[in-house]
């Protein structure tokens, strides 16, 4: 039997799961995934992701691979998994790598975009899809304050309680804010990212754009490494993953 090394491209609508990794008591997207994949091949397989998105955040652009000796042909695999999967789940396209290719191992950088709906009138069909925020923003002195961010830096200042990890130092490759009436997008890419550091940079931007903050206060927040001195943690329905590079090829664009 000859295993392979698939990867998956997928898409999906995190409301309805508590984020990607599988959990004993909570439904979670990888979990979905895994059982779907078994369903289409017959066996059970271990699927590997790019990121751990949490609870109720979403991914466009999302790389996640599997093993299988299914000899079910690459270009027929996201038909025969989407037939078992529920409509907030979607595999977009599927490729055969080398063995020694993994989702996360191999990424070299990643982007999330967090969407904000800045309104003082609710919109229901924004709802989960992008943070309601009824204050005025001031875009240039968000966009001052976002070029902080760009280079390396330790994040610990906009670093989850619950991460867990060897250092907080990150490269920011790109933090851009952009206006797509009526949101307000805000586009960060980076070799890697800390647990709730999107969010927490988004809640401090938004803190600069109502005057909270100052976007000069951004370099010193940075290098104090106090997690107090930042805006909050903007809530998961607004982020969304959006973009994956890897050294090769994959799913015909050159990540």
């Amino acid at each position: 039997m000859t295993v392979r090394n698939i990867a998956l491209l997928l898409a999906y609508d995190g409301s309805a799961y508590h984020g990607w990794q599988v959990q004993k008591n909570a439904v979670s997207v990888c979990g979905t995934l895994q059982r779907a994949i078994g369903k289409a091949t017959g066996r059970p397989v271990t699927l590997h992701g790019c990121g751990r998105t949490d609870a109720g955040v979403h991914a466009q652009y999302y790389v996640a691979n599997f093993c299988t000796g299914s000899a079910i042909p690459v270009d027929r695999l996201p038909y025969a998994l989407n037939s078992h999967l529920p409509p907030d789940i979607a595999v977009r396209t599927a490729a055969e790598v080398p063995s020694g290719f993994h989702a996360i191992g191999s990424c070299l950088r990643k982007e999330y975009t967090y969407r904000v709906y800045p309104t003082r009138r609710r919109d229901p069909f924004y709802h989960n899809r992008a943070y309601f925020w009824p204050y005025a923003i001031d875009l240039d002195a968000v966009r001052a304050a976002a070029a902080f961010f760009v280079g390396t830096h330790d994040f610990n200042a906009l670093a989850g309680a619950a991460g867990n990890t060897k250092t907080t130092v990150r490269t920011v490759h790109y933090c851009e804010m952009e206006e797509k009436s009526p949101l307000v997008q805000i586009r960060v890419c980076a070799n890697g990212f800390l647990y709730n550091m999107v969010r927490s940079m988004v809640g401090t931007l938004l803190y600069v754009g109502m005057g909270k903050l100052a976007a000069d206060d951004l370099p010193r927040i940075l290098i104090s490494r106090d997690r107090t001195l930042a805006g909050p943690t903007a809530p998961p329905e607004g982020l969304y993953m959006t973009g994956v590079w890897y050294p090769n090829l994959l799913f015909g664009v050159d990540f």
